[in-house]
């Protein structure tokens, strides 16, 4: 582990310690580490480095759309490589919501994942990825 010295504007450190309250950080060490690894998690997707990467992908739908149930299995199927595991839930009579892990190449995780939101009749869709670089141990 390395020490670093870091000079921050009272507006950012007043930001930073608001931060670390809500999340409830026990001190700034850990709440810099965890913002740094999320700042190098943006830039390396936005870089599009290509490594690969863990995932998870939630949407909801509504299950009586139709097809749609049939068109998503398949593309889970067409995509059997990238997906770890998927739960289920039915929230009401009308609206479904699937969560799966990923896992994968960050470009075939982020092409699959664009490709079952944007069905029509799915109604909510987010992901949330993990480059696998980004797992190593310390």
């Amino acid at each position: 582990m390395h020490r670093v010295t870091v000079t921050l504007d009272d507006e950012l450190m007043a930001e930073l310690d608001r931060v670390m309250a809500v999340r409830g950080y026990q001190n700034r060490s850990e709440a810099i580490r965890d913002l740094a690894r999320e700042g190098l998690k943006q830039a390396s997707l936005a870089q599009g480095d290509g490594g690969d990467c863990v995932a998870v992908l939630s949407y909801v739908y509504d299950h009586g759309a139709r097809d749609l149930a049939r068109r998503l299995t398949n593309t889970f199927h067409d995509h059997h490589d990238l997906t770890v595991s998927s739960m289920h839930v039915h929230l009401d009579h009308d609206n479904c919501l699937e969560v799966s892990v990923l896992k994968g190449s960050t470009v075939q995780v982020q092409h699959f994942a664009d490709h079952v939101i944007a069905e029509r009749a799915v109604r909510y869709g987010d992901i949330s990825i993990i480059p696998a670089k980004g797992l190593a141990s310390p």
